[in-house]
């Protein structure tokens, strides 16, 4: 181990139990080191691990193999010299600016003035001096976050953990907080010697980090390790900034239609296919804005995400999902438009709803199996309980319930099947 190793994770694994039995493998193999003085981002979409993986390293939660350690010993309960910052700031609501910042103090029975003056010293650092008596209600989402961020340095910490900190936050308020910390970073400022960032945002992981690991899903594992040589403060028109990005795209899809395709092709027989929970008019609103000016039916996704302020955890499944429809193709970072998508994006809505339907019938087996079943039936239908539990022999109950109300939608877009939630029934929309 290098003599400025913080913190080292080697094979961990992390597993949850089924209610029907079984275990949802959460984290496979995953191996991370962190070094003094970087900025290291983990980015994936919802449901990589990448929270359950800073639970772990914070001692909250225990892995069931490999190993964590910090400083040279292995953690086994929440150590002494690591923060979280968390998305939805944590603050307790009955509790002042200074009072949610001295907590953490209290707990190490830190003396009362030494206490005081290192929560004042926090707020001032942060940028929160005049609040110390406000309480949580009267602050912004903004200020709220910077009191997260206070009460994690207040503590002196070797390792600040921040999970999503900015993305429960406006556009502009996420850009001041996310200056501000680089600027006291880059200034030695912090008490802190590195960081781990979760993070959706490709821009924010280039703007930020050092190293940027990718992880993919389900489940969770390190895919690729990217490294950003880029001096502070990064401009996000500098040309190698927008290669970055574009890089982080290529490598994620790649992987993306890789396993989207071995999953494809373990799956032909059967109805166990993931899909996205993806509405109809985000599926129609990207083919129309990939097919119109200045796309013309290719677009670079960092493109359409910055046009239309979208994260990969928004951009990346209505994605899948046209190319899954075989809508679009993804190629090299860039989504590019089928003829089927291209006739998609320019007709009209008779039309669409025709086309979204033989794409399902064509694309999607557990449509043609729910299709089957309710036209076979005499009163063409059926509980939505029965396919639930034949999905629920592939997948988690969450996933079969999420693929289910997926498709539920599009069918209903396609009128291929109606859904009836408060009986619980499917049924064709048309039985004649």
């Amino acid at each position: 181990m290098r003599e400025n190793t913080v913190l080292d994770v080697r094979h961990l694994r992390r597993a949850f139990p089924r209610p029907g039995g079984g275990e949802l493998l959460v984290l496979d193999d995953v191996n991370l080191t962190l070094h003094k003085g970087e900025i290291v981002g983990l980015l994936g979409r919802s449901g990589s691990g990448k929270s359950t993986l800073l639970r772990l390293i914070s001692g909250l939660a225990e892995p069931q193999g490999g190993e964590i350690t910090y400083l040279g010993q292995k953690i086994d309960g929440p150590p002494a010299g690591i923060a979280m910052v968390f998305q939805g700031f944590a603050l307790l609501p009955w509790l002042t600016v200074f009072e949610n910042v001295q907590l953490g103090l209290e707990a190490q029975h830190i003396p009362a003035k030494e206490a005081r003056a290192r929560a004042l010293a926090a707020i001032d650092l942060i940028g929160l001096d005049g609040y110390e008596s406000a309480y949580p209600r009267e602050l912004s989402g903004g200020m709220r976050q910077r009191v997260g961020f206070a009460r994690a340095m207040v503590v002196n910490p070797n390792v600040l953990l921040m999970d999503e900190p900015f993305s429960a936050l406006d556009v502009l308020t996420a850009e001041n907080l996310r200056t501000d910390f680089l600027e006291l970073w880059a200034e030695g400022q912090l008490p802190i010697q590195c960081v781990i960032l979760v993070t959706h945002n490709i821009e924010e992981a280039v703007l930020m980090c050092d190293r940027v690991l990718l992880f993919s899903t389900n489940p969770g594992r390190v895919t690729g390790e990217i490294r950003i040589d880029l001096p502070h403060p990064r401009n996000r028109n500098d040309p190698r900034f927008g290669d970055l990005v574009d890089r982080i795209y290529v490598e994620m899809t790649a992987g993306r239609i890789a396993r989207a395709e071995q999953q494809r092709a373990g799956l032909r027989a059967g109805i166990g296919m993931l899909l996205p929970r993806v509405s109809s008019n985000l599926i129609s609103g990207l083919l129309e804005t990939v097919a119109a000016e200045p796309f013309n039916g290719t677009a670079d996704l960092p493109d359409i995400a910055s046009d239309l302020q979208m994260e990969i955890d928004e951009l990346f499944p209505v994605a899948e999902t046209l190319e899954l429809l075989r809508f679009a193709r993804l190629e090299g970072g860039d989504i590019v438009l089928t003829e089927a998508g291209k006739r998609f994006a320019e007709a009209e809505l008779d039309e669409r709803k025709r086309m979204f339907r033989r794409r399902l019938l064509v694309h999607v087996p557990l449509a043609v199996l729910i299709s089957r079943v309710l036209d076979e039936r005499e009163t063409h239908s059926a509980p939505k309980r029965r396919f639930l539990d034949e999905l629920e022999d592939h997948m988690t109950p969450d996933a079969a319930e999420d693929t289910l109300r997926a498709l539920i939608g599009w069918a209903r877009f396609g009128e291929l099947f109606a859904y009836d939630d408060e009986t619980g029934m499917l049924s064709l929309e048309n039985p004649s």
